[in-house]
């Protein structure tokens, strides 16, 4: 079977292999183990290869590179404008000679294979709709587009789409849908965690306006102030990094708050191991798996009330859902360290769940689909 992959995800070429963010890289690596040939249209970069990055596995690669673009500008759509018929021929061509058509979305060479994909309605397809399914959520209109097609049982024929949390009002085609950082093999017993000494926060993500750090940052503050002992560490790097060191050298909070940067697979989850909690207070989400890769390893949640957090919090029963409010946020966050039997209660309940989405079931489910399309 060609598996043909349409991605907006930025690539890179070293020593003969291509490169992407691990954790799209580490999934796509599942969807290929059933596929004769993988063929990948994407963006080529030529950055320096990072800690965050990881190659494909696959004997018999072969990657179209295309222009990626943006319509955020004047000059941006104007060179979208002059891009997007070539790049359209481009996923065309690529279509036509596939066995089984996947969609990355959302994102800009997403929205072109979708328009794309329906000149091929008997051709079996999957969509990977990362970003919040939420019908009442606030999107660009970009994003809602893509919905509309993916959505659209007419324009869109013979394709499953992967989103994350269940909608009412969704069609036939949508399925629900989860991702997976953990094997079977490593639920090894939760490491036990008090919260008489120092309280470890861990924020994992990009280092954006749109994840909210600062807002983690300053949870933690207020909890020093109140006389806590606490200590926040985050992973990650964005264009806000700079501001974020700013603000803690400004407000001494050296020592208290921690920016470690890009790490791999293997210190995030010691990270996990070693904190209590993990917070990430982001506008948007798909399925955060920096939340889910924390109550993996026993660490109670803090995130903001998106897409399907609620569902995978139980509402606050498996950790604490944030308002937004640092007065109120704070009271929630007292009310569980003030009291080990609350922590502990909301640590099993969110690792027994956690636990429930392995790398085994994940690629289970793929498996299944890729032989009944």
């Amino acid at each position: 079977m060609k598996f043909l992959i349409i991605t907006h995800v930025s690539h890179l070429k070293y020593e003969n292999h291509y490169f992407a963010y691990s954790p799209y890289v580490n999934e796509m690596n599942i969807w290929a183990k059933y596929a004769t040939e993988l063929i990948v249209v994407a963006p080529l970069t030529f950055t320096v290869k990072t800690a965050i990055d990881s190659s494909y596995i696959h004997p018999k690669i072969k990657f179209l590179s295309i222009d990626n673009f943006d319509v955020l500008s004047l000059k941006g759509l104007f060179r979208t404008v002059i891009k997007t018929p070539k790049i359209s021929w481009q996923i065309f061509r690529a279509m036509r000679s596939a066995d089984h058509i996947h969609l990355r979305c959302p994102g800009n060479i997403g929205l072109l294979g979708c328009l794309v994909q329906i000149a091929f309605p008997s051709k079996p397809k999957t969509a990977k709709y990362a970003g919040n399914w939420d019908p009442k959520s606030q999107q660009p209109w970009t994003y809602k587009l893509q919905k509309w097609i993916l959505s659209n049982t007419f324009l869109t024929r013979n394709m499953t789409v992967l989103v994350y949390g269940e909608w009412e009002g969704s069609t036939k085609n949508i399925k629900p849908f989860f991702t997976a950082t953990y094997s079977e093999a490593e639920k090894t017993p939760i490491l036990e965690k008090t919260l008489q000494q120092t309280i470890d926060f861990v924020f994992v993500g990009a280092l954006v306006s749109g994840k909210n750090p600062l807002y983690a940052i300053q949870l933690v503050q207020q909890l020093f102030q109140k006389g806590y002992k606490v200590k926040l560490t985050l992973y990650g790097d964005g264009k806000e990094r700079k501001n974020l060191e700013h603000y803690c050298y400004a407000n001494q909070l050296n020592g208290i708050v921690v920016l470690k940067g890009n790490q791999n697979k293997a210190t995030l989850k010691k990270a996990y191991q070693e904190s209590d909690f993990v917070i990430l207070p982001s506008k948007s989400e798909g399925w955060p798996k920096a939340i889910a890769e924390g109550m993996f390893w026993g660490c109670v949640p803090i995130a903001t009330p998106v897409s399907c957090v609620p569902y995978m919090l139980d509402k606050n029963n498996r950790g604490i859902l944030l308002n937004m409010n640092f007065e109120q946020d704070i009271l929630q966050i007292e009310t569980v360290v003030n009291n080990q039997q609350v922590f502990d209660k909301k640590q099993i309940l969110a690792a027994n769940w956690s636990r429930n989405y392995t790398l085994e079931v994940f690629e289970n489910e793929i498996k299944k689909m890729l032989l009944q399309s």
